[in-house]
Formats: structure tokens, C-alpha cells, sequence
């Protein structure tokens, strides 16, 4: 039996598919899993797993809180299948 390891989440592939979903202003993504490490869902590289995210879009305008966090999670939701533990989001 083989087994297939799929390649952890990068800075540089979560800005692209945020910037493909929500056309941001704004963008900001940093990898924030070494400061995690230890801790659930971390991993022993180090990286992939935990990330803050700053964004602003004009996608969001007129939306709560809640449906702007939902459109940054349905614009990840790939990364999630491949190991992305964390995200803490910061909407400008």
C-alpha cells in the first residue's frame, strides 16, 4: 500500500486563492505555526498548519461579521482537506 502525502498549506498558495475568490484591497497572510508548535493540529515542520489572515474586499461591504469570516473559509476550504488547522482572521 502506498500512502500519498499531500503538500501542507503555503502563504504563497493561500494569498492566491484568496486573491482569485475576493479580489482583495487589502491582503495579508502569515504563517504563524511555529508558535504553535506543541500544540493540537501542529505539526513537526513547523509550518502549514496555523495562519492569521488580514483582509479587506469589496466583496464584504454590507455584510456582518460572521458572512465576511465565511466567505474567507469557503475561499480556503481546500487548504483545510490538506492539513490548515487554524485560521484567525482579521477583516479590514
Amino acid at each position: 500500500m502506498t500512502t500519498t502525502t499531500i503538500p501542507l498549506p503555503t502563504v504563497a498558495a493561500l494569498e492566491a486563492a484568496l486573491r482569485a475568490s475576493l479580489s482583495p484591497t487589502q491582503l495579508e497572510v502569515i504563517d504563524e505555526s511555529a508558535a504553535h508548535a506543541g500544540h493540537a493540529g501542529a505539526n513537526a515542520e513547523g509550518y502549514g498548519t496555523h495562519f492569521r489572515v488580514r483582509i479587506a474586499s469589496p466583496l464584504f461591504d454590507g455584510k456582518p461579521r460572521v458572512a465576511r469570516h465565511r466567505l474567507v473559509y469557503d475561499a480556503l476550504q481546500v487548504f483545510i482537506a490538506q492539513g490548515l488547522h487554524a485560521i484567525a482572521i482579521e477583516v479590514l
